[in-house]
């Protein structure tokens, strides 16, 4: 998961800043939306990049197995100048970067290497853990770029928490597509109308990116899912309330139709809910405080496995 630093910015992963914040089992309200709510996010400017943080929220802890949602950019860098995050460990989650613009350069403990493109899919599950950097390559920094694009943690259920470390890279002419009349969807990850990701997940979950013209509607793929939508662009309507670009909609559990005020894209997301919500610290996903000090002993002892290529440095706890 590329946690958001440049050249010279301090070290923050999980949350922004200099504040270290666990959130546990009561951290948030129980709150049950019965009409789609927005979700405001909390921007950062980490030396010039910007990152609006939505998940975890006060409101709503969870979307599905969704438990970190972030928007990055779009940031401009001049030559010489970007994205430099050092290693770094996680447990008990998987890691998805899509990105609109520009290219990260991902690396990790399993021994891959290889630069992510727009619309491609970088998923790697941590399980019982797993170190990763995220860089640029030799041409991307050498000239002016920009950065925008998702990132997304999912938790695992607990019965799959402690599973062997994985990735997968799938190219976007590899996803699943769709195109009816004005709408264009490219199903991420999970099952969709239909469509299956051949992008391995843990539990019940869909994250589609939709295109779709004016006056489209699009009908959630799941009833019973938990389900929101960011807008990345033109403007939504549900339930006659209009949301616009930026906006990251929770859905009310008896709302089930998108239309399109103003034709554009927005990234749909959800999933089964999960009955045990698990504590989140730093970037690690455990269901009990005991695993997370351990993790935590383990990063700072040298016990998670190094980067082939990339262990010079790391980002301390």
């Amino acid at each position: 998961m590329l946690d958001l630093f440049t050249d010279n910015i301090c070290e923050r992963v999980t949350l922004s800043g200099s504040h270290r914040q666990q959130f546990n089992h009561s951290s948030f309200t129980k709150s049950e939306f019965n009409m789609a709510k927005v979700l405001t996010a909390i921007e950062h400017d980490l030396g010039g990049l910007q990152v609006k943080r939505v998940l975890p929220h006060q409101e709503k802890r969870m979307v599905g197995p969704f438990i970190f949602f972030d928007q990055m950019g779009p940031n401009d860098f001049p030559a010489g100048k970007g994205i430099n995050v050092r290693p770094h460990p996680h447990i008990g989650l998987s890691t998805l970067t899509y990105l609109f613009t520009g290219n990260i350069l991902h690396r990790d403990s399993l021994g891959n290497n290889l630069e992510i493109s727009p619309g491609d899919v970088n998923w790697m599950t941590a399980g019982k853990g797993i170190t990763h950097s995220e860089r640029e390559s030799f041409e991307v920094r050498a000239n002016p770029h920009v950065i925008s694009g998702l990132q997304c943690w999912i938790a695992l259920p607990e019965d799959k928490v402690e599973i062997e470390p994985a990735f997968i890279h799938v190219k976007k002419q590899d996803l699943p597509h769709s195109t009816y009349k004005d709408v264009m969807m490219r199903l991420i990850v999970g099952d969709a109308y239909g469509l299956s990701s051949p992008v391995k997940c843990y539990s019940p979950m869909f994250y589609i990116d939709v295109v779709a013209g004016e006056e489209s509607t699009i009908t959630k793929p799941h009833p019973t899912h938990e389900t929101a939508i960011f807008v990345i662009s033109g403007k939504i309507e549900i339930n006659d309330q209009a949301y616009g670009a930026s906006e990251f909609i929770l859905l009310g559990e008896n709302e089930h139709d998108i239309t399109m005020v103003e034709g554009g894209r927005f990234i749909m997301l959800g999933g089964e809910k999960f009955q045990k919500v698990p504590y989140l610290h730093w970037n690690f996903v455990a269901y009990t405080k005991e695993r997370m000090e351990q993790a935590k002993g383990d990063w700072k002892n040298g016990k998670f496995p190094t980067i082939p290529g990339d262990d010079k440095e790391f980002i301390p706890l």
